[in-house]
């Protein structure tokens, strides 16, 4: 018998419909998430915080680099998130999450994971260094902080180059979000490829224009309000959204009857 193509095994998954604030209740039921398992969450957010402050270090004064690496972040940060997806459905599952929990979501025989990941990671490091050639070619002076980057990029008033660094990260970003937004809980939780698992990701976003806009402008909010709080709030917005990427993917898709990972 032929193994039905991904198209077809992606038709298995229904997509149900929600109201357009639906992602404030996401929010709500990760901080409760976050609240019942702290210690995996806040180990995700510190080594976040960490890595962040290791670019910073690394970049110096360099700050096309940071600029490049930071949002670059938001567009790995979900596979990153993968154990996390695994405290939330055990905690779904009446269970109690260990670290043995996080540790076997990223057991090594699941390759659909690791493939995922390094497509979200070759997206990341593309708009790292398109962002990095964007900044140093086109900058009428080199941009080595923040200050320098608001007063030459972003305020200046004889160049486009902030609106066409916006337009391209963009043009990059909302493909792989609606690749990514149900995706990755859904390889987690599911035995199904790759692609069959990216079609209802795409389908979720199609059918809900306005739900899928408020959710990615509230983890763009968060974000931002983690890395300017001296990345000391990624420690809690890391697995805040992890959590709450969790439950959008549990009411935007149907998997009854489906088979489950373990």
């Amino acid at each position: 018998m032929a193994r039905p193509s991904a198209l077809d095994e992606s038709r298995s998954f229904k997509v149900r419909r929600i109201p357009w604030l639906r992602p404030l209740g996401w929010l709500a039921r990760g901080a409760a998430d976050l609240r019942r398992a702290p210690l995996p969450g806040l180990l995700h957010g510190l080594l976040a915080e960490g890595f962040g402050a290791l670019v910073v270090a690394i970049a110096g004064d360099r700050f096309w680099l940071l600029a490049g690496a930071f949002s670059g972040f938001l567009l790995v940060a979900p596979v990153v998130a993968t154990g996390l997806y695994a405290v939330s459905r055990a905690l779904e599952r009446g269970q109690r999450p260990s670290w043995r929990t996080v540790a076997v979501a990223w057991r090594p025989d699941n390759g659909r994971l690791v493939a995922f990941g390094l497509l979200l990671a070759l997206a990341g490091t593309g708009w790292v260094l398109t962002s990095a050639a964007l900044v140093t070619g086109f900058a009428p002076a080199p941009v080595r902080n923040p200050m320098d980057f608001l007063r030459i990029v972003v305020l200046s008033e004889r160049s486009w180059l902030f609106e066409a660094w916006l337009v391209l990260g963009a043009v990059l970003a909302a493909p792989v979000f609606a690749s990514s937004v149900v995706a990755i809980p859904l390889l987690l939780d599911r035995r199904v490829s790759v692609l069959a698992a990216v079609y209802p990701s795409w389908r979720t976003v199609l059918a809900h224009p306005p739900a899928m806009a408020l959710w990615a402008a509230l983890i763009l909010a968060l974000t931002l309000l983690g890395m300017a709080t001296l990345l000391l709030g990624l420690i809690v917005v890391v697995p805040w959204l992890a959590h709450a990427s969790w439950h959008a993917y549990r009411d935007l898709v149907d998997t009854t009857g489906l088979p489950e990972m373990p």
